[in-house]
């Protein structure tokens, strides 16, 4: 495996690859890795014959409360299972490689990231719209796989992409769970055990209220239970729960196409993100 950390490093790596003619894959992350990047890793062998990994924990997408100077960072864990896995090349840029003294530039996907994470997350899209378009030109892929887990984000990558006439395609690869149903997070480490066990309340309590909605339930009244059962949880703070419309996660009204119910919630200081896919039905949001 070969590992860059410079620029200068990273353009000769590529032309070497680029000259076999051969596909690159691409899996972009901030590092403090686990088994949900390792499916990623594994699903990328299957769209290119070179994977890519890069780890770099963007500030631009921390708000100024969140947790960038605490966000874990075990570089040879990390180094250990990129070579596990077969990767061909891991770029580990610096900050000042990313971002210059006098870099002043910002992209920005609109239309899709001022609701759910972007409401409360101010700017958050915006710093990882800019240093993905940063990586895609640097790294030039031919496919970039990121999880389902981080959906909007997905979403607002691929919006990306399609705008600016990328040249790669964006493949979402589904959530990896825990046993109790918790999805892997690099953030999960926050957690102490008796928080852990209540952290697997969120996805029960999205899967129950899917349920009751393809059943043909009320959807505001299956939305209300959920919440309920995140507080009774002992979740302290919802910032939502919502049903969307699973490509442009507009809100809806009426459940005639696939829709997406997300949420995000706090335990303790550490906020957990989650979604799952609802099929169509013919309930009416109240």
């Amino acid at each position: 495996m070969i590992v860059v950390k410079t620029r200068k490093a990273l353009k000769k790596a590529i032309r070497g690859l680029r000259r076999q003619g051969k596909t690159v894959a691409l899996v972009p992350t901030m590092g403090a890795l686990h088994d949900g990047h390792v499916t990623l890793m594994r699903s990328a062998w299957k769209h290119a014959d070179v994977v890519l990994v890069y780890i770099f924990v963007n500030p631009r997408q921390f708000g100024p409360n969140e947790d960038f100077d605490r966000y874990p960072r075990p570089w040879k864990k990390d180094v250990a299972i990129c070579r596990a896995e077969g990767i061909d090349l891991l770029y580990a840029p610096s900050l000042e490689d990313v971002y210059p003294e006098g870099y002043g530039t910002n992209v920005s996907v609109e239309g899709m990231s001022e609701e759910l994470d972007g409401a409360y997350r101010p700017g958050h899209f915006d710093g990882v719209a800019t240093v993905l378009t940063k990586m895609f030109m640097r790294l030039q892929p031919d496919v970039a796989l990121l999880g389902e887990k981080d959906y909007q984000q997905l979403q607002v990558v691929k919006k990306l992409v399609h705008d600016l006439d990328l040249p790669m395609k964006i493949i979402g690869v589904p959530t990896v769970r825990e046993a109790s149903g918790l999805a892997r997070s690099s953030r999960n480490q926050y957690l102490n055990e008796e928080q852990k066990n209540a952290a697997s309340t969120l996805y029960a309590a999205m899967k129950k209220a899917a349920e009751t909605i393809r059943k043909g339930g009320d959807i505001q009244e299956a939305l209300d239970v959920g919440k309920q059962a995140l507080l009774s949880a002992g979740f302290k703070k919802i910032d939502y729960f919502e049903l969307r419309d699973a490509v442009a996660l507009a809100p809806i009204t009426m459940l005639k196409k696939p829709a997406r119910l997300l949420a995000a919630a706090y335990l303790g200081t550490t906020r957990l993100i989650d979604n799952i896919a609802v099929n169509p039905g013919r309930q009416r949001l109240k």
